[in-house]
């Protein structure tokens, strides 16, 4: 039996509502009874001001930050390129905005999930309360998925009932799966080496971790933080 129904089969029919899988995903958050649709329309903002994961209104769309940048014209003032994506129809586009320039910021509702496992690039979900289940990209997570693994909390961002980014914590725990041996009675030892995690992720460690130790590692840029307690 395949995990995914085993792992449905557990769940009371009172108590769990099973989605249609093959609907679009907005739909089914859209049908979910703990997920409100209603936006709050922001506040008017200096586009300096806005981050990468902001929603904002422009011409009657709504647009998602992908990037932004910082530029200077020399004599022609500065101004904030970026690169957004459009919620509707998820169509990339490029804009400039002068640093001062006012946008609308549309501000989105976040819901706390558990990870039940990944198979097929997607990562199936359940709200902790409520028991619904829900099935997401894993590209929706970006680099972040390799990431995920059983029982780990994640956060879903949502406008409109359309699931726009997913993401897991800042640190996870992950263990030492291939590094070199510790050399010892050497003075002149590397400041980090490379090593292999469980996740098949590379990264950087200090040279004294050995393989089958649990270290902490920020998601954000796959840096090492520290042994886990």
């Amino acid at each position: 039996m395949k995990k995914g129904v085993q792992l449905t089969k557990r769940l009371s029919p009172s108590l769990s509502t099973i989605f249609n899988f093959n609907a679009p995903t907005h739909s089914l958050l859209r049908s979910s009874p703990w997920w409100s649709a209603s936006q709050h329309r922001g506040v008017k903002v200096n586009a300096i001001h806005l981050r990468p994961g902001n929603v904002i209104e422009k011409s009657g769309r709504v647009y998602q930050i992908v990037e932004s940048e910082h530029k200077q014209r020399g004599r022609g003032g500065a101004l904030m390129q970026m690169e957004l994506r459009d919620v509707d129809n998820g169509n990339k586009v490029s804009l400039r905005f002068g640093p001062e320039e006012t946008v609308e910021r549309v501000f989105v509702e976040e819901k706390s999930f558990t990870c039940l496992y990944t198979e097929n690039n997607t990562a199936f979900l359940i709200e902790p309360e409520t028991f619904d289940q829900l099935q997401v990209p894993l590209d929706l997570f970006g680099k972040s998925a390799a990431y995920l693994k059983e029982e780990m909390k994640v956060r879903l961002q949502l406008y409109d009932g359309r699931l726009l980014t997913a993401a897991v914590p800042k640190r996870v725990t992950c263990t030492i799966k291939e590094t070199q041996t510790p050399m010892k009675g050497v003075s002149a030892t590397p400041r980090y080496k490379k090593a292999l995690l469980d996740n098949g992720l590379t990264v950087q460690v200090p040279p004294y971790l050995d393989t089958g130790e649990e270290i902490i590692i920020n998601t954000e840029d796959d840096s090492y933080l520290g042994r886990a307690n």
